[in-house]
């Protein structure tokens, strides 16, 4: 059985200083037996990076839509796993207003960092939160899941304007700002017409990370996880997409000279 001081020094093996920008995508029972259970392993992390920025996603795609359109940040729970939704009611834990792909921060211009997401007008918005991982330099960590839940490559999608990958038209949502007013809030969701989960091609791309050493290997408790430099996954994809911009969706395997 894990103990909290185990986690943290897993952390620290991996390479993560307490200063950096972590995202983490996230399988609690990948990680095995720990003791305190996910409060532990969310310890482990909010302690460790006391001087840095933690982020979870804290998705509602699952659950928002044209009939329940109504997006409240303090009700609306997360249909990404547990350990998002018990991160984002800790004290000090603040959640973006975008209606379907908000996220959860905390530590360091947490508020600064989610600011401005009720305005954006698509799942990963060019300067939104996502985008803004480039800025940060953060590094993003698979932990028990792999590259079909990492919602970073959408965005870079979103960035190089990869055609097929949003619904012809918008959605109004309506937003519970802080002061208890709805803001209506018109977004586009992800769609392409050959599949139903766009993201599930993005494994496609899991050795040119690997031989392109913008990811590699860690682990995590029993997870077997992956540790990604954000800005070197935009550019290993920017540089695959430029050979064929909707390879991922027309090809089923990527040629590996595309990366080399």
């Amino acid at each position: 059985m894990y103990t909290k001081q185990d986690l943290k020094n897993m952390i620290k093996e991996m390479g993560i200083a307490s200063t950096d920008t972590l995202f983490i995508h996230s399988s609690m029972k990948a990680i095995g037996e720990v003791l305190g259970g996910a409060d532990t392993v969310l310890d482990s992390f909010m302690e460790y990076l006391e001087n840095g920025l933690l982020i979870l996603p804290t998705h509602t795609w699952g659950s928002m839509s044209e009939t329940h359109n109504v997006y409240d940040p303090n009700k609306e729970p997360a249909c990404v796993g547990l350990l998002p939704n018990l991160f984002m009611k800790r004290e000090g834990v603040v959640r973006s207003l975008h209606p379907t792909h908000s996220v959860a921060a905390y530590g360091k211009d947490s508020m600064v960092y989610i600011k401005g997401e009720e305005e954006v007008t698509t799942p990963c918005a060019v300067g939104g939160c996502y985008d803004r991982l480039r800025e940060r330099n953060a590094k993003i960590l698979l932990l028990g899941v792999n590259h079909n839940r990492n919602t970073f490559i959408h965005c870079v999608e979103e960035i190089l304007e990869v055609p097929e990958r949003l619904t012809e038209k918008p959605v109004l949502f309506k937003i519970v700002m802080p002061d208890g007013s709805l803001k209506e809030s018109y977004v586009y969701r992800h769609y392409n017409r050959t599949t139903p989960h766009i993201s599930e091609a993005y494994t496609k791309l899991e050795q040119a990370f690997y031989d392109n050493n913008v990811a590699k290997q860690v682990k995590f408790g029993d997870a077997t996880c992956i540790l990604c430099d954000a800005n070197g996954i935009f550019e290993v994809t920017k540089k695959v997409l430029s050979h064929q911009i909707n390879c991922l969706m027309e090809l089923d395997e990527i040629p590996k000279e595309w990366w080399e």
